[in-house]
């Protein structure tokens, strides 16, 4: 697949989304950018949510890391299924009843101005860098095949494409994103069933199944309570994390509360979890897939300086170099509906939080011109920042980034995890002075027990479990903080 093939699948999929967005942001106003004048069709924020959850990383990172975990990935996804649940009933009634716009608004409810500062830092910083991950894996893949023969160095290849994002989502926000994610979820999983149907052409399916087993490409369920992906770990830890990344997550939320009702919204939520066992499972299964037929052809995997499989070029060799221009042309049209959809919802929501959280913005009132440049400003900043931070994960990335992602988040997500559960489960008010000491000593102390674990346990890991680790700590430390208890 040449280079000026895949230029031209971008720039017209890019004209499409500009299109889309133009039309929908005609007039709008803060209230359109922040919560889509509340008139946001349930079943289009469904199905936008599955390209917000997915993103590259699903699209070429799970597949790829079938390689060193089987499919115990699906373990996890159990546990999100678990955690959408309480996203769906206890959190949503909880924002829907105050009327919120920036979740942790609650907070600020709740304990006062500094923990909804904080709540919102916490959340900048995740989204920020987990954004930054996602979208370094699939400019990675852009780099390879499309920029690199121009001649664009990797932090320019970055930059045009971020500029892109910049161009359809800085005006219209919510109110365009809720069409434009739902029709990039189209593509996505419309180039996930063709890559399928396009792959078992190439299967020797006679020595398929025997390779699985050689492989244990089949294995889901891992019950040694040693090593991180224990069966109990994986599903606990995917609980939280959905709870955590959906329902105290502004990224998430934010297409839900503009959602006409709480109605909608649940249903929204409900309609998206039903999805996730399906899609996982097929991602996975891509991945078998592509192993099979590599060992099939004696296929050279990519590996990485250490000797191991670059597990995250995988999906990409394959498509590109493999299995014929149409599988090119398949997977460059999901990874870039992938890429698009995990950063431009992203932008919106990260605006959205330090517009009310830190300047206090009201979205109900008529916003002036100058408060509309600062937000647009502010959006354009925080393109800024992902492209930061993605040049800097280009230095220090060794592994998966699904991996990653979901360890970083356990450590970043982990203070409001703890702070939302200590408001929603007691009645104890705070001392808010030590709340930013708490919320950074909590994950400091995941970390070394995270590190030491293994050696006094003789080998225990805390895996994804370190989240709900976390969250307990910080819960433990506003307890500390008490101050009295409200009748």
């Amino acid at each position: 697949m040449t280079p000026e093939l895949i230029l031209l699948v971008i720039g017209l999929y890019f004209l499409m989304l500009v299109t889309i967005s133009w039309y929908t942001s005609k007039n709008a106003d803060s209230k359109a950018y922040f919560i889509g004048n509340k008139k946001s069709i349930w079943w289009l924020v469904a199905l936008g949510m599955i390209s917000d959850s997915l993103s590259g990383v699903t699209f070429i990172s799970v597949p790829g890391n079938v390689f060193g975990e089987k499919f115990s990935y699906m373990q996890i996804v159990f546990g999100y299924v678990i955690g959408n649940f309480i996203t769906a009933y206890v959190l949503l009634p909880l924002y829907y009843r105050l009327n919120l716009t920036s979740i942790y608004s609650y907070l600020g409810q709740r304990y006062g101005e500094t923990s909804q500062k904080t709540g919102s830092f916490y959340f900048l910083l995740s989204r920020t860098l987990g954004a930054a991950a996602r979208l370094y894996l699939a400019a990675g893949v852009l780099q390879t095949y499309l920029f690199q023969p121009f001649g664009i160095p990797f932090p320019v290849s970055v930059m045009i494409i971020i500029g892109l994002i910049l161009i359809y989502t800085y005006r219209g926000g919510i109110k365009s994103l809720v069409w434009t994610d739902a029709l990039q979820s189209v593509f996505l999983l419309t180039a996930l069933g063709l890559t399928l149907f396009n792959l078992f052409n190439y299967i020797n399916w006679d020595t398929a199944w025997n390779l699985v087993e050689q492989n244990s490409f089949n294995q889901v369920f891992v019950w040694d309570w040693l090593p991180k992906n224990n069966f109990f770990k994986m599903v606990l830890g995917g609980m939280f994390i959905a709870v955590t990344m959906t329902g105290m997550d502004q990224n998430m939320m934010q297409k839900n509360l503009s959602c006409k009702n709480i109605s909608e919204a649940r249903k929204n939520i409900l309609s998206y979890n039903s999805t996730l066992i399906f899609i996982n499972f097929f991602f996975l299964s891509l991945g078998v897939l592509l192993y099979v037929f590599a060992m099939q052809k004696g296929i050279e995997l990519p590996m990485k300086p250490d000797g191991k499989v670059a597990t995250d070029g995988v999906f990409p060799l394959m498509a590109f170099n493999h299995l014929g221009t149409w599988a090119g042309l398949i997977f460059i049209v999901g990874l870039t509906a992938a890429t698009f959809s995990s950063a431009d919802s992203v932008l919106t929501t990260l605006t959205t939080s330090f517009c009310i959280d830190f300047l206090k913005v009201n979205p109900e009132e008529v916003e002036s011109q100058s408060n509309k440049n600062r937000r647009h400003i502010i959006h354009v900043l925080f393109a800024v920042a992902i492209l930061i931070s993605i040049l800097l994960i280009k230095q220090i990335n060794n592994g998966a980034i699904i991996t990653t992602i979901l360890t970083v988040a356990g450590y970043t997500y982990g203070p409001l995890l703890g702070m939302f559960a200590f408001g929603i489960f007691t009645k104890i008010n705070i001392n808010e002075r030590g709340v930013i000491a708490v919320c950074v000593i909590a994950p400091i102390l995941t970390y070394f027990i995270d590190m030491y674990l293994p050696q006094i346990t003789g080998g225990f890991q805390l895996g994804f479990l370190n989240l709900p680790v976390n969250g307990a700590l910080t819960f433990v430390g506003l307890w500390v903080l008490k101050k009295e208890v409200s009748n």
